[in-house]
């Protein structure tokens, strides 16, 4: 580039910079202004009672009972171990296809 082009550009960009700085950098147009009238005590009783109540515990993470059943644990495994005899169940990583 030349020595014009790139005096060119700089003016351009000084130019484009004027409206960057149209506003406060601190944003306090946006701050929330607001007045309570509940007393510290009763936010402190809410908020132990919504402690108390309340579990840690997330969503969807306690494990399923366990059924019951009847049917004995070894005769489950020789009706697979069967089944895997005669083809009618996969064994191992190589499944049908």
């Amino acid at each position: 580039m030349n020595t014009k082009s790139i005096l060119a550009l700089a003016a351009f960009a000084a130019f484009a910079s004027t409206g960057v700085r149209a506003d406060e950098a601190d944003g306090s147009q946006y701050a929330v202004k607001f007045e309570g009238n509940r007393l510290r005590a009763e936010v402190r009783a809410e908020a132990a009672t919504v402690a108390a109540s309340r579990s840690t515990e997330p969503n969807g993470s306690r494990v399923a009972a366990p059924m019951k059943s009847v049917t004995d644990t070894s005769v489950v495994r020789a009706q697979a171990a069967e089944a895997v005899r005669l083809g009618q169940i996969s064994y191992g990583e190589a499944g049908r296809i």
